[in-house]
């Protein structure tokens, strides 16, 4: 199992904190690098969460969540999100959708979405997503590669 992580941390990510409220107002984050687009037309997205995740039955009963891509230099963000903790949401500065969604500002992206499918995939759910609205900031990305955050490097053109 290990050994298997390692070679899937061969993929550099992007960082997202994927946020979401129940209609009772029970709040959820959780920091994921699943994130994906699935489609443009209609505008889909997915990202995966593991079964045992205590935010679990919160994300499955919210029926919509936000998907915030985190930029360079908010690993803390990350760190924070990824960590269990009583309130996670507690001294961030957050902004709220039309919908009632938290989201965290100073993000490069968000996409605030309406749960389509939920579907089982080993021991994680994946979350199917129509994207309702997005937004995007400029700025560089968070990246995570082999168990560390990186940032983009400056490069070269590639030749086509």
């Amino acid at each position: 199992m290990r050994s298997l992580r390692a070679a899937l941390g061969q993929f550099a990510t992007g960082v997202a904190v994927v946020t979401t409220v129940t209609p009772d107002g029970e709040r959820a984050g959780v920091t994921v690098n699943s994130f994906s687009s699935v489609s443009l037309d209609p505008p889909l997205v997915l990202w995966c969460l593991s079964d045992r995740a205590p935010s679990a039955p919160v994300f499955l009963r919210a029926g919509r969540f936000a998907v915030n891509v985190l930029a360079a230099g908010q690993d803390e963000l990350s760190t924070r999100f990824a960590t269990p903790a009583p309130d996670k949401f507690a001294g961030v500065d957050l902004l709220t959708t039309p919908t009632g969604l938290p989201v965290l500002a100073g993000t490069l992206a968000t996409f605030t979405c309406r749960t389509s499918h939920v579907y089982a995939g080993g021991d994680h759910h994946i979350f199917l997503g129509a994207v309702e609205h997005h937004e995007r900031s400029a700025g560089e990305p968070l990246i995570f590669h082999s168990g560390r955050y990186r940032t983009v490097a400056t490069s070269r053109p590639v030749a086509a």
